[in-house]
């Protein structure tokens, strides 16, 4: 599988007690990734559902690295990325099957320029491969007001995929669950906030590279499939918390100028329309998700207000026309555009 003696790509898959995905995912990932000098890494934070033991016996090849507690997605990933030593990096769910061939592209246009940061691969539905999937489609955006949504996904209508993406792209940001980054940059710009835990890390990544002029690319060329909701199912309470309490993080730490600070009031107010519909809908505990969500914003404030002004000696620029600059809710609940083709982007 690999040159010992050097390697350019370490597919890196972070496992908290995923022994059931390992089992299934593993192999495809082995087969579908044989390609000279690509390592693949398994980086566990301390499961204890003997997830090493099986691998150790059944995938000698693949290198182990064990934390001996849960560090979540972003100081999980951090920790493994710093200790490669390859050109390229790969974050890869543990819940995500790649198709053949899948590397070479990414690898590819990531030797072509050297401004490039991050390269996402087309991700499409395990269970449903007709289907785009939902935590990353065919590349991510983002609105004036912070809310995600991809081509191919916007909220929760997820488009079949007939090859109206097939065009690389630049793009906002790509998903967590396969994207392609530069592991030097990756290191030297502090990866993942492990402030996060988990959810939107990514997303933060991708725009504060973005603010120091590199660039995020999607290709069409490769593609996995991803199952989704492999650690925390949608809809889970825990899940909701933190994408609201991320949200609002990543437009604290990257969203610079007075209109920063308006933009994070209005969304605040935005997510009580959300409030409101869960509690209509009898959703209880996903609407206290919410309202705990503000309240662990407003109490991380200054440490984030902090991190704020480091960033503002490294900003340079927001690069406008991979900023989605209207209301993605607006758009989709009272103008009815449910499809990124229908949206001027």
């Amino acid at each position: 599988m690999q040159n010992i003696n050097k390697i350019d790509v370490s597919v890196i898959i972070l496992n908290w007690n995923t022994k059931n995905l390992l089992e299934k995912f593993i192999p495809i990932v082995i087969e579908n990734s044989e390609s000279q000098n690509v390592e693949i890494v398994v980086a566990d934070n301390g499961s204890t559902d003997n997830s090493l033991e099986w691998l150790k016996k059944n995938y000698p090849q693949i290198r182990i690295i064990a934390f001996p507690q849960n560090y979540g997605f972003s100081e999980g990933y951090n920790k493994a990325i710093s200790t490669v030593t390859s050109k390229f990096s790969v974050l890869l769910n543990s819940d995500v099957a790649p198709a053949k061939g899948w590397l070479e592209p990414l690898i590819k246009i990531m030797n072509n320029n050297k401004n490039i940061a991050a390269v996402a691969p087309k991700i499409k539905d395990f269970n449903n491969p007709q289907k785009f999937e939902y935590a990353g489609a065919a590349g991510g955006f983002i609105d004036i007001f912070g809310y995600p949504f991809c081509r191919g996904r916007i909220f929760d209508v997820l488009e079949e995929d007939n090859g109206q993406y097939d065009t690389e792209r630049k793009i906002f940001w790509g998903s967590g669950a396969a994207l392609m980054v530069s592991t030097e940059l990756f290191n030297s710009t502090g990866g993942l906030d492990k402030d996060f835990f988990a959810h939107q890390e990514e997303i933060d990544w991708c725009w504060r590279v973005k603010n120091m002029g590199y660039e995020i690319i999607f290709t069409p060329e490769s593609e996995v499939f991803h199952v989704g909701g492999g650690t925390l199912p949608y809809n889970n309470k825990r899940k909701s918390f933190l994408n609201f309490r991320n949200n609002l993080f990543l437009l604290l730490k990257n969203k610079h100028g007075f209109y920063g600070w308006i933009t994070i009031i209005i969304r605040m107010l935005m997510d009580y329309i959300s409030v409101l519909k869960y509690l209509i809908t009898g959703k209880f505990s996903l609407a206290f998700s919410i309202i705990c969500a503000h309240w662990a914003f407003i109490n991380k404030l200054p440490l984030f207000v902090k991190k704020r002004r480091q960033l503002s000696k490294t900003f340079k620029y927001e690069k406008s026309y991979e900023l989605y600059r209207r209301s993605i809710v607006f758009d989709f609940y009272i103008i009815n555009k449910k499809k990124f083709s229908n949206l001027s982007l």
